[in-house]
């Protein structure tokens, strides 16, 4: 099985910001744009929360899928976050994606300022897995119970079920993550300001390799990229003019193996996010037909 290719847009979670993301929302669901994703960094003063602000998204768009990029984990535990995301899935009749983060190191201290826990990265990665294990357990709606390192949890009784089998994309880079990704996750949500592009096909070749051995397809498996740039200004990948785009998202699908592609703009945010709505994505599509 091979994912078809999806195109989708940053959403910033500004509190001052709100009129223009209902606005993005709503032209991306009516151009028939895949996916809207909203980082999920709850420390930062002037962000709303991220989960709130997909759910009010939800009840204004009809089509598009949404998803946190990437939830933090952290500050989110994983039973409580699994019905919270099936409650979205419930009210949005089954457009919502869970992309999950282990939390950044380098965000340690504003994590622990909020009462979540600092973990190194081999902790993070290990709380990462169990949490996936927690949230496939809850989404199951049975009565169950889960002791781990991280997770303690003596009986739950989750519910609801999600209204579709819910996504879970990691937001990761590491190549023990990646395998964990191979063997337990549906998804991969990386940014082109942390990996460079020549850098794709080798990540994407772990993660292959750790699905066939969890004896998973990796065709099945969604590859996102979010996509920081600008539309017009130098030419040159991720900038430029949209022919420019266009080849440059062209050789992203067929030579660096990723199938979803999520437009971050650099600047003037809602005149560029309608650009690459409306001329970009046309354009990317016919080339990839």
């Amino acid at each position: 099985m091979t994912e078809p290719v999806r195109f989708g847009i940053n959403i910033d979670p500004a509190g001052r910001r709100l009129d223009e993301a209902f606005r993005l929302a709503k032209l991306a669901d009516s151009e028939g744009i895949d996916l809207i994703g909203i980082q999920d960094h709850p420390y930062i003063q002037g962000f709303v929360d991220t989960l709130t602000l997909i759910t009010s998204i939800a009840a204004r768009t009809g089509r598009v899928h949404l998803f946190p990029n990437v939830a933090n984990l952290p500050l989110r535990p994983p039973a409580m976050l699994a019905k919270q995301a099936a409650t979205i899935d419930r009210l949005s009749q089954g457009r919502f994606e869970l992309g999950l983060g282990a939390g950044s190191e380098r965000n340690g201290d504003a994590i622990a300022g909020m009462g979540g826990p600092r973990r190194t990265t081999g902790q993070a990665r290990e709380a990462m897995a169990e949490a996936i294990d927690v949230l496939r357990h809850s989404w199951a709606a049975k009565p169950y119970a889960f002791e781990g390192a991280h997770y303690s949890l003596p009986r739950v009784e989750p519910g609801p079920r999600p209204a579709h089998e819910i996504g879970i994309w990691l937001g990761v880079r590491g190549p023990r993550a990646l395998r964990l990704l191979g063997e337990k996750a549906d998804g991969w949500s990386v940014s082109s300001s942390y990996m460079p592009a020549e850098e794709l096909p080798g990540l994407n070749r772990i993660i292959d390799g750790a699905a066939r051995e969890a004896g998973r397809d990796p065709g099945a498996i969604t590859r996102l990229y979010n996509v920081m740039g600008t539309v017009g200004g130098p030419d040159r990948p991720l900038e430029g003019p949209v022919e420019r785009w266009v080849e440059t998202l062209r050789d992203l699908a067929t030579e660096r193996g990723m199938n979803a592609f999520v437009f971050w703009p650099l600047d003037d945010h809602e005149a560029q996010i309608a650009r690459f709505i409306r001329e970009v994505v046309p354009a990317a599509r016919e080339a990839l037909a």
